[in-house]
């Protein structure tokens, strides 16, 4: 693999670029400082963590990266990933969970550089829409379920969807009414502001009311919990290695981090591209979110991933590379080296409105109802991911993810579409009998079309399908032929079922030929003796090729008869 080129995407930067990805940097910092200081509340991690991630991971992914707008950060559904792992690991000191996650964070990076080496960015076309929209929505519920004790000062131990309601049923006479109304009222505004005034950053309006009320009014008075202390320092640079967590633990953990991240990440990155018109290579973006994650862990951080809201921010700004991402890193550690003091007054109702408004955005009602509309079984398979992470858990509603994804898989490709071909009167080619009524089958020639691979998991589905067709043939049928034009792949298990097919047309009376085979196929039949017993003079490269043979021979059969 060619080593790739540094800050590949200010290649050919223009001077007027300048200003816009100047103004587009500041606006990225105002719109990632609220989530940065509020998503390590998710996986228990100190404020602090979540502006470290919010800073050198944008001076890796601009190292490494081609892209020109995405910008990486605090992503809601990869933080609560993080959560569950972190949660598997039952460390108990803050100090433990920073240095695990930082931990994680490099492995998942490593493991991005390994991906990109391997060209496995293929995996983001196995990542099937419905399967992520499921995803996303279970997370959304997590996540706006686990804000209620931010909401209403009162500690929450159940987890799950139901049990923390009816526990906090169970201590409604312990609840913070002042907290209640801060975090209700702050947000409202944030959905207001988003339905009405989307170019304005609610978040960094919410963050910096509730700031200024909370010093004007002394909230930590009141009874209302802050941030509290913020350290004004950046981060250093050190390797994390965790105590009391194995190795294998680690990866495994990283590994289900990856998942959630690289699916979200890249579903954020082919959106915009689809909106801008431009084409995303996943192995590249392997290497930025490499570059990322790995620089996040060096420097005390968390799994990163691209994130839709400043990307959008960026898109929004017109922001030309990632010098504003760049921009955007410098204007965030000026803010902890001179605004943590003030950070260090925010409510932490008001943290629990921005992940509650974040999490109401990852439910994509649209894409859901737009499944219902076009196609129940994939609903059906986004509501299982829903399910998964809401009653299992988020590391266990990945592995229902992924099962629901591999068995959608194994469902579109164990029962491939067939057809039988016949002739319309007066023109050309070769039409299917079931879809146009006109189409009748050459007399004597049975033309069979299979649409999909010919693989272990559907020869027998496939076997069934010939034998019903050949109980069903109409009198007088002399050939039976294979049209596998449409057949990419056949495997030693199907070259058996084949030969079976072939004896069972051969006791039948009838002849049996394959048509159009692609060169691998073609390989693995010959390798397999079926050719052979064929015959090659049976192996036609089109079907018209088999049309004339077939003609051909019940002309010399007939002039025969006719001889005798």
């Amino acid at each position: 693999m060619p080593i790739p080129p540094v800050l590949p995407s200010l290649k050919g930067y223009r001077r007027g670029w300048l200003r816009y990805d100047l103004t587009s940097g500041l606006a990225i910092a105002a719109v990632g400082l609220p989530s940065a200081i509020a998503y390590p509340a998710l996986a228990g991690l100190p404020p602090e963590v979540g502006l470290y991630s919010s800073i050198v991971p944008l001076l890796g992914y601009a190292l490494l990266s081609p892209s020109r707008q995405i910008i990486v950060g605090p992503d809601a559904a990869t933080v609560t990933m993080l959560a569950a792992v972190l949660l598997s690991f039952g460390l108990s000191s803050t100090e433990d969970l920073i240095t695990a996650s930082a931990a994680i964070a490099l492995i998942v990076g490593l493991l991005c550089f390994l991906a990109s080496i391997l060209r496995l960015g293929l995996i983001a076309n196995f990542l099937s829409l419905p399967i992520l929209v499921g995803f996303m929505t279970g997370v959304s519920l997590t996540i706006l379920v686990g804000q209620l004790g931010r909401f209403t000062g009162v500690k929450i131990e159940s987890a799950g969807l139901l049990r923390p309601l009816f526990e906090l049923a169970g201590k409604s006479s312990f609840i913070h009414w002042p907290s209640l109304a801060l975090g209700g009222g702050l947000f409202v505004l944030l959905r207001l502001l988003g339905a009405w005034r989307p170019a304005i950053p609610g978040p960094l309006v919410a963050v910096g009311l509730a700031t200024v009320l909370s010093a004007a009014f002394d909230f930590r008075g009141m009874g209302i919990q802050v941030v509290g202390a913020i350290p004004s320092q950046l981060p250093s640079l050190k390797l994390p290695i965790p105590q009391g967590v194995s190795i294998s633990d680690l990866v495994l953990g990283a590994l289900a981090v990856l998942i959630v991240s690289f699916g979200s990440g890249i579903l954020t990155a082919r959106s915009f591209a689809t909106k801008n018109r431009y084409a995303v290579d996943a192995n590249q973006e392997l290497l930025g979110f490499g570059a990322a994650n790995v620089a996040s862990g060096l420097f005390g951080g968390f799994a990163v991933t691209a994130t839709d809201s400043r990307t959008a921010i960026n898109d929004l700004m017109g922001g030309k590379t990632q010098l504003a991402g760049i921009v955007s890193a410098v204007t965030l550690a000026i803010a902890v080296l001179f605004l943590s003091g003030a950070l260090s007054l925010l409510p932490v109702p008001a943290l629990g409105a921005v992940l509650a408004s974040a999490a109401i955005g990852l439910i994509d009602l649209r894409t859901l109802r737009d499944l219902w509309r076009i196609n129940r079984i994939e609903l059906g398979f986004a509501l299982l991911s829903i399910v998964g992470v809401v009653v299992l858990g988020v590391l266990k509603g990945v592995i229902v993810a992924i099962g629901a994804t591999l068995l959608y898989l194994i469902m579109k490709i164990m029962k491939p579409r067939d057809a039988l071909l016949g002739r319309i009167p007066g023109r050309d080619g070769f039409y299917k009998l079931h879809r146009h009524k006109e189409a009748k089958p050459i007399p004597g020639l049975s033309v069979y079309l299979l649409q999909g691979s010919l693989l272990f998991f559907n020869s027998d589905y496939v076997r069934e399908r010939i034998e019903a067709i050949l109980a069903n043939l109409v009198p007088g049928t002399k050939w039976f032929i294979f049209d596998a034009s449409a057949t990419a792949q056949i495997d030693s298990t199907a070259a058996v079922m084949l030969e079976d097919v072939q004896v069972l047309i051969k006791e039948r009376g009838l002849v049996f030929g394959v048509v159009d085979l692609h060169s691998e196929p073609l390989d693995t039949l010959v390798r397999s003796g079926l050719v052979a017993k064929i015959g090659t003079d049976m192996i036609f490269d089109d079907l018209e090729d088999a049309v004339a043979a077939f003609q051909k021979g019940r002309l010399e059969a007939s002039v025969l008869v006719d001889s005798h």
